[in-house]
């Protein structure tokens, strides 16, 4: 039998880090699946999915725990086997572009959670408008949107915000691929 576990870290960038993570699972025998790694302020952090023999789980934490006595902070949560979440809920995109302000990211996600709609993955960022030189913020969120709530009911709630929030706001049907 197989186990999901599901893996965040976080610890000073440096060459090796992923390394050093990948050795001790597949030593384990376990399987890297599914990961999201960034470099953000001089940090390394990541999430990642790995599937590992059950009488190797106990072995696993040991291998990654001597990581956290070099820097690197792992924390490990058993997973689900298989989410039948996808039966009744339909895949979409977001992406949302403006000038940056603090506030952005809780108001559309505040929007969203108001309509039931699950954030499966978002990733974010600031960069430097051509010409003008302004910080924009650039954002895009692969959802999930509860049975009975459409595309287009998602993008005129979305629009109303849009106009609140002075931000460009935009949703297209997704596909259910990772």
């Amino acid at each position: 039998m197989m186990t999901a576990l599901v893996l965040t870290f976080i610890g000073d960038d440096r060459p090796g880090l992923v390394n050093a993570i990948s050795e001790r699972v597949a030593a384990c025998g376990g399987s890297w699946l599914e990961s999201r790694l960034a470099h953000l302020a001089g940090k390394f952090a990541g999430i990642l999915l790995v599937n590992i023999p059950d009488t190797k789980v106990e072995a696993l934490g040991a291998a990654l725990r001597e990581l956290d006595a070099k820097g690197l902070h792992i924390a490990i949560e058993r997973g689900d086997a298989v989410s039948d979440a996808g039966a009744s809920s339909t895949i979409l995109k977001l992406e949302i572009v403006g000038q940056e302000r603090a506030g952005i990211v809780r108001d559309v996600t505040q929007a969203l959670t108001d309509l039931g709609v699950n954030i499966e993955e978002f990733t974010s960022g600031v960069e430097s408008a051509p010409f003008s030189g302004l910080e924009m913020f650039r954002a895009t969120a692969r959802l999930r949107a509860p049975r009975g709530l459409t595309a287009d009911a998602l993008r005129q709630s979305v629009e109303r915000l849009a106009g609140e929030i002075m931000v460009d706001l935009a949703v297209s049907e997704g596909d259910d691929e990772k």
